[in-house]
């Protein structure tokens, strides 16, 4: 009930964010939860490619609503992983037309050798908008990109 409670405490575009948040992270996480990989990625690249349009960069004030929104609502999900959280901050960046990157990644040194442990962020240009902080992006090594073109101003 707390949760409701505040949730009407919030301005209108703060409530519309969280439930727009919520509907991609569910979503995303249905995707993953089926190991439906692959069409989580077509999914989310259809979403890029709506207008030819550059992209001149998201606002950071834009990149950190959707960081909170997106954070917020994942404590309510289970198993809303780091993977989860970029995917849905990726999906609706890609609703304002503003190119995003998905990275994965690996700690350059492990606490127990010889176990992976990978990561997902989610990158606007060089501006990590999901996955923690720029001392802990440092610590990672890059495995993959998977990059959204901008779609221009939705």
């Amino acid at each position: 009930m707390g949760v409701l409670r505040r949730i009407r405490r919030l301005r209108r575009r703060d409530a519309v964010l969280l439930w727009q948040a919520l509907g991609a992270v569910l979503l995303v996480r249905g995707y993953l939860g089926r190991g439906a990989h692959h069409d989580l990625r077509r999914m989310i690249e259809a979403h890029g490619l709506t207008l030819p349009a550059a992209d001149p960069g998201a606002p950071r004030a834009e990149l950190a609503e959707i960081a909170w929104s997106v954070r917020a609502v994942a404590r309510l999900v289970p198993g809303a992983s780091c993977l989860t959280q970029a995917s849905a901050g990726q999906i609706l960046l890609a609703r304002r037309g503003h190119a995003t990157t998905i990275r994965l990644s690996v700690p350059a040194q492990t606490a127990t050798p010889g176990i992976l442990a990978p990561h997902a962020w989610l990158m606007a240009g060089d501006t990590i908008v999901l996955g923690g902080t720029p001392e802990d992006y440092n610590r990672h090594r890059i495995l993959h990109d998977f990059t959204l073109p901008g779609a221009g101003p939705a």
